[in-house]
């Protein structure tokens, strides 16, 4: 199966939809990242695909990677140095094992969907939406190699 078409179309929206809420209240920036292989270890992986992405360039520091290697399954969350400073120690294991547990029941897109709204409260939290905030990186998925 092609890896853009692991998600129906009414489940990359619900995807940006999720992005789009999380960062409303937010200085914060989310991003998914989907690709069938994991050629190198997974946190190798997403950290490639975080600095391709140019995710460590957003001005407080605080983005987050959910990273997904559908065919190998694997997955993996990635925070920038801002928001892991601030975030407990347990944070991203805790959202992890919440959408393994989603994944487990072949639900990709609600797993995905909840995380990054629950990423989205420790930004709020941590980086709260500040009048002059832009919109520093995409909300859409970006998608790796069949």
């Amino acid at each position: 199966m092609s890896v853009y078409k692991f998600f129906s179309e009414e489940e990359k929206l619900q995807i940006t939809d999720a992005i789009k809420s999380a960062e409303l209240n937010t200085s914060g920036e989310i991003r998914v990242h989907v690709e069938s292989k994991c050629k190198d270890d997974v946190l190798d992986s997403a950290a490639y695909w975080f600095e391709k992405l140019e995710m460590h360039k957003t001005e407080q520091r605080n983005g987050v990677l959910v990273y997904l290697a559908i065919d190998d399954r694997k997955f993996a969350i990635l925070g920038d140095a801002g928001i892991n400073a601030k975030v407990p120690d347990n944070f991203w294991d805790e959202i992890k094992e919440f959408m393994l547990a989603k994944f487990k029941n072949g639900q990709f897109a609600d797993g995905l969907s909840e995380a990054i709204l629950r990423a989205g409260e420790q930004l709020k939290m941590h980086f709260p939406y500040q009048t002059d905030d832009v919109n520093e990186l995409s909300d859409e998925i970006s998608f790796g190699k069949n």
